[in-house]
This record gives structure tokens, sequence and C-alpha cells, in this order.
């Protein structure tokens, strides 16, 4: 008889204590993202997860980020999230709203620099409703004279 073992990779989670750090909300779409920030090495999480295994999109990855590349604060702070809603781009636009609105608490100062990016605001864009005798929003069915 063979015997099997079982191969599943370990995944190693980093609790980060998080006591003395500052809490903000972000949105986007239909996202919202709790952020705790504290002072720490840069390392990032999301829904318990690294952020670079949540979001695998390149993009996305350096959006999040960019709130500390404005202020000049790579790996200065340590960032927990739990975001639910959306999807993956809301998602990210809602961690970019909430990190940007937390280190304005570390820092107030910085304001002004976030604001002059637009990252401290809501983005209240959102999808417009279906409207009835119409295929989408806005885009009707073909016309047929004949």
């Amino acid at each position: 008889m063979e015997t099997q073992t079982n191969t599943t990779p370990i995944k190693e989670e980093v609790m980060i204590n998080f006591k003395d750090s500052k809490y903000a909300t972000g949105r986007r779409k239909k996202s919202i993202a709790k952020v705790w920030l504290k002072r720490g090495s840069g390392n990032i999480q999301v829904n318990g997860k690294k952020m670079i295994d949540y979001f695998q999109k390149q993009n996305l990855q350096i959006a999040i980020f960019r709130p500390f590349t404005i202020t000049n604060r790579q790996n200065e702070f340590d960032v927990k999230c739990m975001v639910k809603g959306g999807g993956l781009s809301g998602q990210a636009g809602a961690i970019i709203h909430g990190i940007a609105r937390a280190i304005i608490l570390f820092e107030p100062e910085l304001k002004t620099t976030l604001k002059k990016e637009k990252l401290t605001t809501r983005d209240s864009r959102a999808v417009e409703r279906k409207k009835y005798g119409r295929r989408k929003a806005r885009r009707s069915f073909q016309f047929s004279k004949r």
C-alpha cells in the first residue's frame, strides 16, 4: 500500500499588533474598507492575506501604494484592512481612500498634498441604473426603419 503525505503549503500569517493604531473608513462604488494604520515596516494586509496575494493585478497594487508614494512615506506604516462589497477595483479604491484618511490622522500637515491628488474625498461616481425600454443604461435596441 502506498502512503500519501499531505503536502499542502503552510501559509505564514504575520499577525501584527494594532493596539496603538489609527482607524479610518474608505468607500468607493459599493465597497467599504475598514483601515487600521500604525508605524511599522510597510506590511499591508487585506482580509487576513498579504496585499500582493489579494490583489494580483499590478495596477491595483501600485494604486494602493499611491498615498504613501505621494507623501514619501514608503515602508513607514503597517496597514490592516477589512474590505467587503463590490469588485476588486472598487475595493482597491476604498482602501486608498481609507489609507489617505488614516495618514491625515497621523500627520495633519499632509492633508493639503493628499487633497491636491483628490485622495481624501470620496469618489461619488457609481453605476448608472438600467432604464426600461433600453438594452443598458443608455444603449438602445437597434432601430430598423423597415
